[in-house]
């Protein structure tokens, strides 16, 4: 059975870049958030259960209205627990069965919030993708086309990088490309020649 390699960063930390990097180098990657909302289109347990939740407004065409799930949950922190409680262990369940089908001597789980759900318990190791705050914010104004009120906010319902550094075995500062995939290249090998002690 391979080893299970959290992959976990606030948002804007780089962790899907970071993630596909291990992926270059021929690891397999689970990125969690793409197949959450994969499962929330496809399951019908969890769309009955989502429209219970929000409403018929939750889906469109049967396909997950997502500006609609996330203006709902943005400021409503009871409504965001209730939608994690629905989809976490369908896609808890989804990662099991995934690993098993895996040869790689280990496999990267990438997700963000990791350990607010405790879900880093389940991983050998866990490598913790950093950035300063401002470069992260930034990050995620260009790509979501979004505010900053925004992006704090859903930052301030994340652990701090402090927190998360003390139960992290490996840090990475993404702060260039290059310097970047150097870091993802050494604990690559230092994670081959050390599989056996995890």
């Amino acid at each position: 059975m391979s080893k299970i390699i959290g992959l976990t960063g606030g948002i804007g930390s780089g962790k899907t870049t970071v993630a596909n990097m291990f992926f270059e180098l021929g690891v397999p990657v689970y990125i969690a958030d793409i197949e959450a909302k994969k499962l929330m289109n496809r399951s019908k347990i969890i769309k009955r259960k989502l429209v219970k939740l929000f409403g018929d407004d939750a889906y469109i065409d049967n396909e997950l209205n997502k500006p609609f799930i996330a203006q709902k949950i943005f400021s409503n922190k009871d409504l965001l627990e209730k939608m994690n409680a629905i989809v976490h262990p369908k896609v808890a369940t989804h990662f099991k069965r995934w690993v098993t089908k895996q040869t790689a001597p280990y496999v990267i789980k990438e997700a963000a919030i990791l350990f607010e759900n405790n879900n880093y318990l389940q991983c050998d190791a866990i490598i913790l993708v950093v950035a300063d705050k401002e470069t992260r914010i930034q990050r995620v104004i260009k790509r979501d086309s979004t505010s900053k009120a925004k992006v704090k906010a859903i930052m301030d319902n994340q652990w701090s990088d402090e927190k998360k550094m003390e139960l992290s075995q490996f840090v990475i500062k993404n702060v260039t490309l290059s310097n970047t995939r150097k870091e993802v290249e050494n604990i690559h090998k230092k994670i081959l020649t050390t599989i056996c002690e995890f």
